[in-house]
């Protein structure tokens, strides 16, 4: 995979084109019910990304795609409909159709590690316990490509995770993510158009 997107781009592509094209991606599971849970806050910034657009998601292979021009560069948001244990198929399969960098790509995941409304920005490292990072590791079959952890919280008791990672934020969490979903929004632009440190510096623990 990793030998395929070095190569790719010199073959009827001018350089400049790739290097302003940029996949954004947003995990959770496809159904309502998953919507706004835990676990589908990336498809959550996603939206919010989107907000005010006048383009609109269109269902496409693997993905509700949509895609957005900011500031000169093109913006392929996607939220991957192949449920998250398999979110590797759609991140490998639309790096290679619009022929986007390794480091082009940034994927949006929740994150019970952190506290609630916290984002974290890396540019590599493991899966961890999160299956939908794991299975894109694994399709990739690289550790190296920029993440934005959001935090979730962690209030379940023993053996609760999976239950608690499933449900719906409070009323208060709801109010308080307003706010928070565009910080992380903001975190995506300032990657997009300063570089993966600059946005790390000014984003990370916000």
């Amino acid at each position: 995979m990793i030998e395929f997107l070095k190569k790719v781009f010199t073959k009827n592509n001018k350089k400049t084109d790739y290097k302003m094209k940029y996949l954004i991606v947003g995990l959770g599971n496809p159904g309502g019910e998953y919507e706004h849970t835990r676990h589908n806050i990336g498809w959550d910034i996603i939206d919010e990304l989107a907000e005010g657009s006048i383009t609109e998601f269109e269902s496409k292979r693997y993905g509700c795609v949509n895609n957005l021009r900011y500031r000169g560069r093109t913006l392929i948001l996607l939220k991957p409909t192949t449920f998250m244990n398999l979110s590797g198929n759609a991140v490998r399969y639309w790096l290679k159709k619009e022929r986007i960098p390794l480091d082009n790509l940034i994927v949006i995941l929740d994150d019970v590690d952190l506290e609630f409304g916290r984002i974290r920005m890396k540019k590599k490292g493991s899966g961890g316990s999160h299956n939908g990072l794991n299975n894109i590791i694994e399709s990739l079959n690289t550790e190296k490509f920029n993440r934005i952890r959001f935090g979730i919280g962690n209030d379940f008791s023993r053996g609760q995770k999976v239950d608690f990672v499933l449900s719906k934020f409070t009323d208060e969490e709801m109010e308080i993510l307003k706010t928070r979903k565009k910080v992380a929004a903001d975190a995506v632009k300032s990657f997009v158009i300063e570089g993966m440190d600059i946005a790390m510096n000014k984003f990370n623990n916000k």
